[in-house]
C-alpha cells in the first residue's frame, strides 16, 4: 500500500522559499509519476508540478513555471518542491500524489494515492 506523507510547510513572506518534501513507502516506485497539487479555500484542487521515478521528466503549471521545482531522491525514496519567489496566491494545502505511470512520462490526472497535506501560507 502506497504512504505518503508530505512535510516542509509554513508560513513565509511574500518573495520567499519554501521547500516541501514528500516521503513515498510502501512499494518500488520506479514505474510511478508523482505530482504536487495544491487547494486554497473555496477553490478546487489544482494541478502544480509532477516528475516521473524513473526518467526524472517534469512538467509544471504555468501559473509556478519558472519559481517552483520538483526534483526526487530514489535512494531516499523521498519528492521535493522547491518553491521560490512565493506569491500569496500560492497560499493553499499541498499535497503530494502518485499514479502508475509507464514508459516514463508524466501526467496533470490520475492520481490515486495522495498524502494528508501540508499548508503554505505566503503573507503579502
Amino acid at each position: 500500500q502506497v504512504q505518503l506523507v508530505e512535510s516542509g510547510g509554513g508560513l513565509v513572506q511574500a518573495g520567499g522559499s519554501l521547500r516541501l518534501s514528500c516521503a513515498a513507502s510502501g512499494r518500488t516506485f520506479s514505474n510511478y509519476a508523482m505530482g504536487w497539487f495544491r487547494q486554497a479555500p473555496g477553490k478546487e484542487r489544482e494541478f502544480v508540478a509532477a516528475i516521473s521515478w524513473s526518467t526524472g521528466s517534469t512538467y509544471y503549471a504555468n501559473s509556478v513555471k519558472g519559481r517552483f521545482t520538483i526534483s526526487r531522491d530514489n535512494a531516499k525514496s523521498t519528492v521535493y518542491l522547491q518553491m521560490n519567489s512565493l506569491k500569496p496566491e500560492d497560499t493553499a494545502v499541498y499535497y503530494c500524489a502518485a499514479r502508475l505511470q509507464l514508459r516514463g512520462g508524466v501526467s496533470t490526472t490520475g492520481y490515486g494515492n495522495w498524502g494528508q497535506g501540508t499548508q503554505v501560507t505566503v503573507s503579502s
